[in-house]
């Protein structure tokens, strides 16, 4: 090991929470102390359902599991804590009748995504859950609904994902169906029958239920939370062998999770960053490749801003030949680079009086053309800097550690001033364990462009693996940033969307 090859050990990044009061661990800090933010205090989450009247049932019963204390499966192990109820850790109540109450047909649910053409089968399986919702949006905006929980059966879940697969006794014939090749030749050379080009229509959206209904929701500013009945119920359901279709984490864990997910997609801030750096903003670059578009190069990018509050928001850049096929990867052209940028400084000058950033750090999973990095140099205003680092998991560099644990979580190890590994997995000493089953794989961070201490950088990135609001984990193996990413850029190409769609907080998307 040279002198520019050393080994670090980083101190785990704390989070504040209410009172400001600081911990380390997410479940200590809102047993203690509460939540960082919370605008309902004393009063309660204002939320839609919409189900079946089987869903309904299961949803009720669980909203009354929710509300009282549930007992971790081992008591006195670290790795398990007590949910104490919704209200005792909030001080916000789960109302037991929701704001709004919708029902969708159960018959009519399954005969629907029972359909043999799948892409119709989930664009109507979706409009049977969006639909009401919009109408609702449109019609009782005097009673606003700050999240809507949308209860599905198995068979949505189980049907409603890509590569699904139909049994021969389940199939319903279609009303409507065309190939995914003929509906791209439409969208290139459309018909001179309307109506044959509005049935294409439903191919340019992406066959996954969870992303379309997301993705159509967004220009109606629906936040939504998809439950599986079997997740809520899990007892009601048996296989023929007597036990559990689905067997769940320890339901301690589980209703933490739901809970702290449910909190912040309602509009609370369950906590933030303990020690932020003022002044800087933290931005993860998203492409994702779309497949109804005129070529194999046509992508979709996007960018997820992140404060030192740890607020997110998503915005969409535009579409175009931004996927390389001979280097398989996404780059910009400089001047999309710069558009891109500048979105995001608008709005983080928006939320602070006029006033830019100091440093922008931009998270990627690819390396920064030279196009990119003066398309975002063009965008700084004065007094602001960028720097661009790509991160990605590595599994050729491997350390072992003598006695019964892994390697530590915060085990860094800087090559030269530009290029370190992280350790964002490994033994938690609060926990007693490595929540993995392997060798944990470091994180592989590289100053790309532009000037930073790697040793900050280093740290940065690990504070930033605590704050996935859509678990109570002790910390996450990837950066926020990057952690959502490739769903963030799943929901953006799984519909057609408006061009001036506005940015919208990243809970409208996780």
């Amino acid at each position: 090991m040279t002198k520019m090859d050393r080994l670090l050990f980083l101190d785990e990044p704390e989070l504040r929470f209410g009172l400001g009061q600081c911990a380390s661990y997410p479940k200590d800090g809102l047993l203690l102390f509460g939540p960082h933010h919370n605008p309902l205090r004393g009063g309660a989450l204002r939320i839609g359902l919409i189900a079946t009247d089987k869903g309904a049932s299961r949803y009720d019963k669980w909203v009354k599991k929710i509300s009282r204390r549930i007992n971790p499966e081992k008591s006195g192990d670290p790795k398990h804590t007590i949910f104490p109820g919704f209200e005792a850790i909030f001080e916000t109540r789960w109302p037991a009748q929701p704001l709004a109450s919708l029902r969708v047909d159960e018959a009519e649910l399954l005969g629907t995504i029972k359909q043999t053409d799948r892409h119709q089968a989930i664009y109507q399986t979706v409009s049977l859950y969006a639909e009401p919702i919009m109408h609702y949006n449109r019609e009782q905006s005097d009673t606003p609904v700050d999240l809507w929980m949308i209860v599905i059966p198995e068979e949505v879940y189980r049907l409603g994902r890509p590569q699904s697969k139909l049994a021969q006794d389940e199939k319903v014939d279609s009303a409507i169906s065309m190939t995914t090749k003929e509906a791209h030749r439409l969208f290139r050379a459309p018909s001179l029958f309307q109506e044959v080009n509005e049935a294409a229509e439903v191919y340019r959206f992406e066959k996954n239920f969870h992303n379309q209904l997301k993705a159509r929701l967004l220009e109606h500013r629906a936040v939504v939370q998809i439950l599986r009945e079997t997740t809520i119920a899990p007892e009601e359901f048996i296989k023929s062998d007597g036990q559990l279709l689905r067997r769940l984490e320890d339901p301690a864990r589980v209703a933490w999770n739901l809970a702290t997910s449910t909190f912040y997609k309602a509009g609370g801030q369950p906590w933030r960053l303990g020690s932020p750096r003022p002044g800087v903003c933290y931005v993860g670059i998203v492409f994702k490749r779309d497949d109804t578009g005129l070529t194999p190069s046509h992508a979709c990018v996007g960018a997820q801003m992140f404060l030192d509050s740890g607020d997110g928001v998503v915005f969409r850049g535009a579409a175009g030949p931004w996927y390389s096929q001979d280097t398989k990867t996404f780059n910009l052209p400089r001047e999309e680079a710069k558009n891109l940028l500048a979105l995001v400084l608008s709005s983080y000058q928006l939320s602070h009086g006029g006033k830019a950033p100091i440093e922008i750090f931009i998270h990627g999973k690819t390396s920064f053309s030279q196009e990119e990095w003066e398309g975002f140099s063009d965008a700084l205003p004065k007094g602001s800097k960028v720097v661009c680092i790509r991160i990605r998991n590595d599994s050729r560099l491997k350390l072992y550690r003598m006695g019964d644990t892994t390697v530590p979580r915060g085990l860094a190890r800087k090559v030269g001033e530009r290029t370190g590994f992280l350790w964002s997995k490994g033994f938690v000493p609060r926990l007693q364990t490595y929540s993995g089953r392997e060798i944990p794989n470091p994180l592989s961070i590289q100053i790309m462009r532009g000037e930073a201490d790697l040793d900050v950088v280093l740290r940065d990135v690990l504070m930033l693996t605590k704050l996935n609001y859509n678990a109570c984990i002790f910390g996450d193996g990837e950066p926020v940033t990057l952690r959502f990413a490739d769903a963030v850029g799943e929901i953006l190409t799984a519909a057609p969307m408006r061009s001036d769609l506005p940015p919208l907080p990243f809970r409208f998307y996780i």
